[in-house]
């Protein structure tokens, strides 16, 4: 069994410095909370803005795919959905070809919502992007995919 004592503070300081979690969970929550305040004009969070947006296609998605790219489990989808939902983003639907699944959908006030969204959405993400040196935000996308791939 292993004591205080077995474990030193430069142990600490160590994973600080080199925890890509730690560090990966530092810059979502800045972004979420700079994203947050930006969106808040229009009612959204940063997450409806992404479920919102990954709506946005020329069909109806099922629920897993859209789970899948926002790296949520179906629950967890279904409880964001049910505020937009309730005031009339989005509309789930049972699967015309499959009774048991459900398709996601934006109304036209979703639409409408999201258009209004995301010119904030680019100015935001160009004031995020320029402090960081060219081609490194390219980079850190194409790293974080990996990462989440993996």
């Amino acid at each position: 069994m292993s004591t205080p004592s077995d474990l030193p503070y430069s142990a600490t300081i160590h994973v600080r410095d080199h925890c890509l979690c730690l560090h990966a969970q530092r810059a979502a929550r800045a972004l979420a909370r700079r994203f947050d305040e930006a969106l808040r004009p229009v009612g959204l969070t940063n997450g409806q803005f992404s479920l919102l947006m990954s709506l946005n296609r020329p069909e109806p998605p099922a629920m897993g795919p859209v789970a899948a790219l926002l790296a949520m489990d179906r629950t967890t989808l279904t409880a964001a959905l049910k505020p937009l939902e309730r005031r009339g983003l989005v509309t789930v639907r049972s699967d015309p070809q499959d009774r048991r699944g459900r398709r996601l959908a934006l109304t036209d006030d979703g639409r409408a919502l999201l258009g209004r969204a995301l010119p904030i959405w680019v100015e935001t993400h160009a004031e995020i992007e320029v402090p960081l040196p060219p081609g490194h935000p390219d980079r850190l996308r194409a790293d974080l995919k990996t990462i989440s791939a993996n």
